[in-house]
C-alpha cells in the first residue's frame, strides 16, 4: 500500500497546474501536498516536475508517471462505484460549476431536492458565467449553455432548452409603439445583455440563412440578465431574454412578450462532465435530476402567449 502513497496528490497537482489549487481541492496545506510529492520523488528516484515559486512542469519520467497514474485512480473509483452503486449508496463530495442566474433560479432547487433525498451527499458549488477548466479546476459537472467545450476528454448531455423572446412593458410599447418585425427592432431602444465587452446577439432561426440578427441601438448594456429583465419592466426598452426569466412578469402584465408571428430561438442547456470508464452514482443521479426537473422549469417545449 506505501506504493500507492502520493499518487492522488501527484495526480492533483498535474490535473490543477499548480500545487495551491491542488492544495485546495484536496483540503490540504500547499507544505504538505509539496513534501508528499518530494517524497514520492524520493522513493522513484527521479524528478517528476520542474518547479519555481511561479511556475510548473512536468519532466518526461513525470509524463509518463501521470498516465499510469491517472488510469489506476480511475480504475479505483470505477471498482468502489461498482460495488456501492448496487446498494443505492449515493455519497459523496459533488463539485460544480454553474451559470449565475440559471444556476440560482433552475439548478439550485434541483440540487436541494437531492440533498434532501440522499444525505449523504455533499456539495460545492461555483456561480459563475466564465468558462472553466474541468479537469485542471477539479469539477465534477458543469451546467453550460449554448455551445459545448471542443474536446474529445468530456461527456455531455442536454438537460433542457431555453426559448428566447423580445418584451417590453406596456407602458414603453404605449408610448413608442409596438414592432411587428425583426426590421422594426432597429428603430427602437434596446437594452443588451453583455460581458467583457462581448454583447450577445439578438437571433431568429431562419430556414434558408441559419438564423437572422436583428439590428439593435442601445444606450445601456448589462452584464446581468436579471437587471435586463428589470430594467425592461421599468419602461426603459426592449429586450430579448429567456422566457423562463420573465415567465411570472408576462403572466403579471408587467411584460409582454412581443413579435408572435416570429420563430423564436432557442439554446440547449448541457451538462458537461469528464469521460471517464464507470460513471459515479453520485454524477449519474444529478444528471438524471437535472435532465427530468429542468424542462419544467424552462418551459422552452411550451410557447407563453
Amino acid at each position: 500500500m506505501d506504493r500507492l502513497i502520493g499518487i492522488e496528490e501527484f495526480v492533483a497537482v498535474v490535473d490543477a497546474g499548480s500545487f495551491s489549487a491542488a492544495a485546495d481541492k484536496l483540503h490540504l496545506s500547499r507544505s504538505a501536498v509539496g513534501k508528499t510529492i518530494a517524497r514520492l520523488e524520493e522513493r522513484l528516484g527521479t524528478r517528476l516536475c520542474q518547479r519555481t515559486t511561479r511556475s510548473f512542469k512536468l519532466t518526461d519520467d513525470g509524463h509518463t508517471f501521470y498516465e499510469h497514474c491517472r488510469s489506476i485512480l480511475m480504475t479505483v473509483e470505477a471498482a468502489e462505484n461498482a460495488i456501492t452503486s448496487g446498494k443505492d449508496i449515493i455519497s459523496g463530495r459533488l463539485r460544480l460549476s454553474l451559470p449565475v442566474l440559471f444556476g440560482r433560479r433552475c439548478v439550485a432547487p434541483v440540487l436541494f431536492d437531492l440533498a434532501r433525498q440522499y444525505p449523504l451527499l455533499r456539495f460545492e458549488v461555483s456561480f459563475t458565467d466564465r468558462p472553466v477548466d474541468l479537469v485542471a479546476e477539479g469539477y465534477d459537472l458543469v451546467v453550460r449553455n449554448a455551445g459545448l467545450p471542443d474536446t474529445t476528454n468530456l461527456a455531455a448531455r442536454r438537460i433542457a432548452r431555453q426559448r428566447m423572446t423580445v418584451c417590453a412593458s406596456p407602458s414603453y410599447l404605449e408610448k413608442h409603439g409596438t414592432p411587428e418585425t425583426i426590421e422594426d427592432i432597429a428603430s427602437h431602444q434596446a437594452i443588451l445583455y453583455g460581458q467583457d465587452g462581448n454583447i450577445r446577439s439578438w437571433l431568429f432561426p431562419n430556414k434558408r440563412r441559419g438564423f437572422d440578427s436583428a439590428k439593435t441601438v442601445s444606450r445601456v448594456i448589462f452584464d446581468d440578465l436579471e437587471t435586463v429583465a428589470d430594467a425592461t419592466a421599468s419602461g426603459m426598452g426592449v429586450a430579448w431574454l429567456p422566457c423562463w426569466l420573465i415567465r411570472n412578469q408576462v403572466e403579471s402584465g408587467t411584460l409582454k412578450r412581443l413579435l408572435p408571428d416570429v420563430e423564436q430561438m432557442i439554446f440547449d442547456t448541457h451538462a458537461v462532465w469528464p469521460k471517464q470508464p464507470y460513471m459515479p452514482g453520485r454524477i449519474r443521479v444529478l444528471i438524471d435530476a437535472l435532465a427530468a426537473w429542468l424542462p419544467g422549469m424552462t418551459g422552452a417545449d411550451r410557447e407563453v402567449k
